[in-house]
């Protein structure tokens, strides 16, 4: 492939600013500085730097955030800052036909909820994620305002009426991990589940994290706001992932 159209893809701006930024000398491969645009290399593989910026050619972007507080999962945020700010530009800008440029959050999490994003520029990749049929268990870990008893868990893993829907909202899996923290499992994706359901059983959330999805874990050593590739074997076990299934922990 053409090394403008690589970095084109990358998201390093329009075809023009990448020709230019090669012509200028801002592009190297190895220890070499490409300066034909035109210059064809094999992309499997490939790393380059621009303007000094490592890279790794990703033919598609998948990758994890580690959300903080105070940030809003939208492009277009109303009162705290994008999730977005805290990618670098080439993330927020590669090409996506009919389609907004850059990766996008699979699902959002609220302002104040801080944990595991993933986000990505595969359309395919994120129907399968957010679609309802594949129940992908998301585990959450809940700090309450009142201690959590017995009764508080049988009856959110027995299922709990939320007011926009007659049917009962069950948790896969609950576990009081200690007085004020509760450790729910979700298939499910309503809007502000967690903290109905709690509000269903006489308690109030006082802290949310989203500490796994599928069988894939936040890195302890992902502070909030990193990101991080993911690798092709988690973005697989992602696809596969179905509620019920044994969590192979695959985080890094």
């Amino acid at each position: 492939m053409r090394i403008e159209e690589i970095l084109y893809t990358q998201g390093f701006g329009t075809r023009r600013v990448c020709a230019g930024l090669v012509q200028q000398g801002f592009v190297r491969v190895g220890e070499a500085t490409v300066g034909d645009p035109g210059e064809e290399f094999e992309v499997q593989g490939l790393r380059f730097t621009v303007q000094g910026t490592e890279w790794a050619y990703q033919e598609k972007a998948y990758l994890m955030l580690h959300k903080p507080a105070g940030t809003e999962c939208s492009q277009k945020p109303s009162t705290y800052p994008s999730i977005y700010t805290l990618l670098p530009a080439p993330l927020r800008q590669r090409p996506n036909r009919g389609a907004v440029q850059g990766v996008q959050a699979i699902g959002r999490l609220d302002q104040d909820t801080t944990g595991l994003l993933l986000m990505t520029d595969d359309g395919q990749f994120i129907h399968r994620m957010g679609s309802p049929k594949h129940h992908v268990p998301k585990v959450y870990e809940v700090g309450t305002k009142h201690p959590i008893d017995r009764s508080q868990v049988d009856r959110l893993l027995a299922g709990v009426v939320l007011d926009d829907d007659p049917k009962p909202v069950r948790a896969a899996a609950c576990e009081a991990v200690a007085d004020l923290h509760l450790r729910l499992t979700l298939t499910e994706g309503k809007y502000h589940q967690v903290k109905r359901m709690l509000a269903a059983v006489g308690n109030r959330v006082e802290t949310l994290h989203r500490s796994c999805i599928g069988p894939l874990a936040l890195p302890e050593d992902l502070a909030p706001g990193q990101w991080r590739w993911l690798e092709a074997e988690q973005v697989e076990a992602l696809r596969n992932a179905r509620a019920g299934q044994p969590a192979n922990r695959v985080d890094r």
